[in-house]
């Protein structure tokens, strides 16, 4: 079973690093073959990238999600505690308060945010230690 849970988590890392890295890179990639080696931009490769970019994020948010539920199924954690629809919800919102401090978030949702908050500090790094100016010089 800690097995089991170690590949989700692995899985889930995996899959939201790609979710800002490998997606852009691949949709990128698909958009360079399609423009071949013509010098000028054209519509289809700029589409075929948007296109490709959006399965790959919609694939890979969805497969995210099968993941979550499998780890959640693995740790018996409750329906209830991943995800009440906003309009089943009381005005006053407490069973969604005491649901969440029950359960807390699950181990695939802590992954997700670590590398959410990860790729953002890494991003900046980069940004204000490593890319320079675009600014001429004169």
């Amino acid at each position: 079973m800690a097995l089991k849970k170690i590949g989700l988590v692995t899985a889930s890392a995996v899959c939201s690093i790609n979710l800002w890295t490998g997606a852009p890179l691949f949709a990128i990639w698909v958009g360079s073959k399609v423009q071949g080696n013509l010098n000028n931009l054209s519509m289809t490769a700029v589409f075929s990238v948007i296109a490709v970019l959006a399965i790959t994020v919609f694939g890979l948010g969805f497969l995210l999600t099968w993941l979550n539920n499998k780890y959640d199924e693995l740790t018996g954690r409750p329906a209830v505690a991943r995800q009440t629809s906003p309009w089943l919800r009381s005005m006053r919102d407490e069973r969604g308060d005491e649901v969440q401090r029950k359960y807390g978030i699950g181990g695939v949702e802590r992954v997700v945010v670590i590398c959410a908050v990860a790729g953002v500090l890494a991003f900046e790094v980069w940004f204000f230690f490593f890319a320079g100016s675009s600014l001429p010089n004169g």
